[in-house]
C-alpha cells in the first residue's frame, strides 16, 4: 500500500541560509569536478590537454614512479609524497584528478586508501573519496565515506556522496547523507544516482517533510533542493494507454 506523501510547509522565495562553512549553494564548490566519476582514461586525457608542459611532465613522472613502486617503502611511499605535491604542481583545478590517477597507478587498495585518508590533508582525503569508485569494487571502504559524512566540510561531503556512496551506502545511511547535504548547503545535484535511489522512497519523503516542518516552525526558509528530492520520491503512476481497459479513448 502506498504511503501518504509527507507534505512540507509552503515554499518560500527567501534565499536558503548559507551553510556554516561560508559556501553558498549558488556557487561552485572548489574541487568537486569529479563527483560524476569520469573514467580514468577521461581524466588522463583531460589533464594531458589542460596541463601546461611542466605540470604534464611532473604528472607523467609521478605516475611512472607510482606504477614502478606501488608499495610502501619506509615510513611513507614515494607516491604518497607526490599526492602532497599535486596541488602545487598541477594547480587546484586539476589536483583532484592528478591524485586519483596517482592512486590508481600505485594500485592503492583499501588499506592504502585508508592510510592516506586518515593521515592526509582535507584535499588528499577528498581525492581518496573520488578514487573509491575506481579502486574499490565492494563496500570495504565505506568507513571513509561515513567519516566524511560526519564532517561539515562541504567539499568532503560533496565527494562523499559520489558514485561509491550511491552503490554501497545502506538506505538508512544514504537518506541521512541526503539530509546532511540539505543541512550544509551542498547542492543535491552532486548526489550520485539521486533519482534512482530516491524513487518511491516513502521514508525519505517522511524525513524531508519533517525537516521542512522543523525549518518552517523555526521561521527559516525551506531549501528548494528539498522539494526537488521530494518530487523524486514520488512513485511513477503508469499513464493509461490506448489498450488500457481503464483508459479513455480520445
Amino acid at each position: 500500500m502506498t504511503q501518504p506523501r509527507a507534505t512540507p510547509a509552503a515554499r518560500t522565495d527567501s534565499t536558503q541560509d548559507a551553510p556554516s562553512t561560508g559556501t553558498h549553494t549558488g556557487q561552485t564548490i572548489p574541487g568537486t569536478a569529479l563527483t560524476t566519476a569520469p573514467s580514468l582514461a577521461e581524466l588522463r586525457r583531460r589533464l594531458t590537454t589542460e596541463l601546461d608542459p611542466a605540470a604534464r611532465a611532473w604528472l607523467e613522472h609521478a605516475l611512472d614512479e607510482a606504477a614502478a613502486h606501488p608499495g610502501v617503502h619506509g615510513p611513507i611511499s614515494a607516491w604518497e609524497l607526490r599526492l602532497a605535491e599535486a596541488g602545487r604542481r598541477c594547480g587546484a583545478a586539476h589536483a583532484d584528478a592528478a591524485r586519483v590517477l596517482i592512486l590508481d597507478a600505485a594500485r592503492a587498495g583499501t588499506d592504502a586508501l585508508t592510510r592516506v585518508y586518515f593521515q592526509g590533508t582535507a584535499d588528499e582525503r577528498r581525492a581518496v573519496l573520488h578514487a573509491l569508485p575506481h579502486l574499490v569494487p565492494g563496500p570495504d571502504a565505506l568507513p571513509l565515506v561515513e567519516d566524511a559524512l560526519r564532517t561539515n566540510d562541504t567539499r568532503l561531503l560533496t565527494a562523499a556522496v559520489g558514485p561509491y556512496a550511491a552503490r554501497h551506502l545502506t538506505a538508512h545511511a544514504w537518506r541521512h547523507a541526503v539530509l546532511k547535504c540539505l543541512f550544509t548547503g551542498v547542492p543535491v545535484e552532486h548526489v550520485a544516482d539521486l533519482g534512482r535511489r530516491a524513487h518511491g522512497d516513502g521514508e525519505l519523503a517522511r524525513m524531508l517533510g519533517d525537516y521542512a516542518a522543523e525549518r518552517s516552525a523555526a521561521g527559516r526558509p525551506v531549501p528548494e533542493d528539498l522539494y526537488r528530492v521530494l518530487d523524486l520520491t514520488e512513485p511513477v503512476t503508469p499513464t493509461a494507454g490506448p489498450d488500457d481497459p481503464h483508459g479513455k479513448e480520445s
